[in-house]
């Protein structure tokens, strides 16, 4: 079994007294959304904590990115593993051992199963960089740029077995027009970190997480 966790004692400074969400953030790439929502704990804007990153690409940036932030990271290679249930019940035992009150899909490029969607029932949400349910899946701004879309934009959603599926939760437009597709990036980019943390806040203020 390929499974390693790297644990640290240390605690993010805090002066809400009420119980914080324990968040576990699953990405696989680079991470920007991951610290965009690690610094919204760490600054109380949220009044939550990141307890954990499940990674299932060890060479990824966000790894580094979490041990800046002294967050505990969990890898996890899918290889290692028969079958996608297993693969996920391996993910289910360590999130129960943090207290995860909530999941984050943050470029995490895997679709998620019953394992996890029957346990984490309303409470596995994920961020897309487009205005869904237009270009679903990968380099949807991309997608959007070659298509020729004057409006493109970011969307959070509550995750289900299909691709880019699920109840919208929160939507941002975002122009495309006189913009190359390296500056269209940009701009959607500078939207998701906002979004990603206003949508988690809406949670907790109209969910009970």
């Amino acid at each position: 079994m390929s499974v390693v966790e790297t644990t640290s004692h240390q605690t993010l400074k805090s002066t809400n007294l009420t119980p914080k969400n324990q968040i576990a953030i699953f990405a696989s790439g680079n991470g920007s959304n991951f610290e965009a929502i690690a610094h919204a704990c760490a600054e109380n804007r949220l009044n939550a904590k990141v307890a954990l990153l499940v990674c299932d690409n060890p060479d990824a940036f966000v790894v580094q990115r979490a041990k800046k932030f002294d967050i505990p990271v969990f890898e996890i290679q899918p290889k290692n593993y028969t079958t996608k249930a297993d693969y996920e019940t391996e993910i289910m035992q360590i999130l129960k051992k943090y207290n995860i009150d909530l999941i984050c899909l943050a470029g995490y490029m895997r679709l998620v199963s019953d394992v996890l969607l029957n346990e984490y029932e309303g409470k596995i949400i994920n961020i897309h960089p487009s205005l869904l349910p237009a270009f679903k899946g990968l380099n949807a701004i991309q997608q959007a740029f070659e298509y020729g879309v004057k409006l493109t934009g970011v969307t959070t959603h509550f995750v289900d077995k299909t691709m880019d599926g699920g109840k919208i939760i929160e939507q941002v437009a975002v122009s495309a027009e006189n913009c190359t597709l390296e500056e269209l990036e940009t701009r959607i980019h500078a939207v998701e970190h906002e979004l990603y943390v206003n949508t988690i806040h809406k949670l907790q203020t109209h969910y009970q997480l």
